[in-house]
């Protein structure tokens, strides 16, 4: 019963239960954060490489390594970024902070904590059966799933073409089974570029791709910070994750590495609000 339990709930990660259709765009003018990727690597300045949890393993039970400074994981190619994920085992020596895993990728948050506004990120997507690309937003502290989550862009390899939006809070996450979210079809995610766009603002979040919200939420409804933490500015991350409950539900594919997200750019707006 308890296996069965857990099976519904990694199966039910992806909320369907807040879709929007309505149209969306960047503000016009200069946006108050970005990154182009057009210099020789990874700006330092901008981002960090998250490595906390290499050596106990990550959250979810991914089955990744998460890489800093390597070229071979996180690089900057013909003015895009590209996170890699590779198969290739991370263990000490050559991997100083490894747990065994399997398989090596990276994943970058901003050093800078961005709050309400417009973001958009173009990015093409890895496929593959195990492979979990993210582009999402976290507090820099709090615990989880209390400080709230965004998530922008999920997609597992395993049922490709369909993008994820999901946010998470105290009252409502994939722990319990209530997480709030919706789901799109976009059949060229793996083949082509697209606008992952988010608006957050003090009473919604909404979510889209290339000027098409298909996700909100809204602040309207009782709870306080359990149902909506989002109130402080969340560091934005880049990660291509590999396996776990929600990506290796149904295996990993090791044919199918390396596979890569490439993304073309990186930009936020800040809202009047914040």
């Amino acid at each position: 019963m308890l296996k069965l339990l857990l099976l519904a709930q990694a199966a039910s990660l992806g909320a369907t239960d807040h879709g929007h259709d309505a149209p969306m765009a960047a503000p016009a003018g200069r946006p108050s954060f970005a990154d182009e990727f057009g210099g020789r690597g990874v700006d330092g300045r901008t981002w960090r490489f998250d490595t906390a949890r290499n050596r106990q393993g990550w959250h979810n039970n991914e089955k990744q390594y998460y890489a800093a400074n390597r070229p071979e994981n996180a690089r900057v190619e013909a003015g895009a970024l590209v996170i890699e994920a590779r198969r290739e085992a991370a263990r000490p020596p050559r991997f100083a902070d490894g747990g065994g895993q399997a398989y090596t990728s990276a994943r970058l948050a901003s050093r800078r904590a961005l709050g309400y506004g417009f973001y958009e990120v173009r990015a093409k997507l890895p496929c593959g059966r195990g492979i979990w690309p993210a582009i999402w937003l976290l507090p820099a502290e709090g615990k989880w799933p209390d400080a709230g989550e965004i998530d922008v862009m999920e997609m597992v390899g395993w049922d490709p073409r369909v993008i994820h939006a999901t946010v998470h809070s105290g009252a409502f996450n994939h722990g319990k089974g209530t997480q709030r979210g919706a789901r799109r079809r976009v059949p060229t995610s793996c083949a082509a570029f697209h606008r992952y766009q988010l608006d957050w603002r003090p009473d919604a979040i909404t979510v889209g791709i290339d000027d098409r919200a298909f996700f909100q939420v809204r602040n309207d409804q009782p709870g306080g910070a359990a149902a909506w933490p989002f109130t402080r500015p969340y560091q934005l991350i880049l990660n291509v994750a590999v396996g776990g409950d929600w990506g290796g539900q149904r295996g990993i594919d090791d044919a199918a590495f390396p596979q890569a997200m490439t993304v073309d750019y990186v930009r936020h707006w800040r809202g009047a609000d914040r």
